[in-house]
């Protein structure tokens, strides 16, 4: 269930971007409601994500099944936490969110070097969640870079 995505890993086409969307609408509440606690259901989802994505793997049969979309959930969870804090105030809000979504899908769609590498080369559940988390780290570098080069004011 977990490893699926809550079922959200089963559609028939695009199952990343779905599992990565129901990921977005979950974890949204948790941080306007308490910041706190969704970075205590992020760093647990990290650090049973490996097992979850391996078991997933496993009883699949295969090993990254397209469906297993927990590192979805992982990755995306990752850049929706560590966005310029200006994405989580005023009515830009579900700009930010939006464009978290859709950096992190294209990073992970794409997969440039080094995430195509850890995608191809490192095994098991942990190489499964690692492309995810690495996909989550260049998206939040491009969109640092948008706000600070192009919104930021300078002061």
């Amino acid at each position: 269930m977990l490893g699926f995505g809550f079922g959200s890993g089963l559609a028939p086409k695009a199952p990343g971007t779905f599992g990565t969307l129901l990921g977005t609408l979950l974890f949204i509440p948790m941080m306007l409601w308490n910041p706190l606690f969704a970075w205590g259901v992020f760093i647990s989802a990290l650090l049973v994500g490996s097992w979850i994505c391996g078991r997933a793997a496993e009883i699949s049969g295969e090993h990254d099944h397209g469906g297993i979309v927990w590192d979805e959930f992982v990755g995306v969870w990752l850049v929706l936490l560590l966005l310029p804090s200006v994405a989580w105030q005023g009515d830009s809000q579900a700009w930010w969110w939006l464009a978290a979504f859709v950096v992190f899908r294209f990073f992970d769609i794409i997969k440039p070097w080094p995430i195509g590498w850890i995608d191809s080369r490192v095994n098991g559940g942990f190489g499964i969640m690692l492309d995810d988390v690495v996909a989550g780290l260049f998206a939040l570098l491009g969109i640092w870079l948008f706000y600070l080069v192009i919104l930021a004011d300078g002061s």
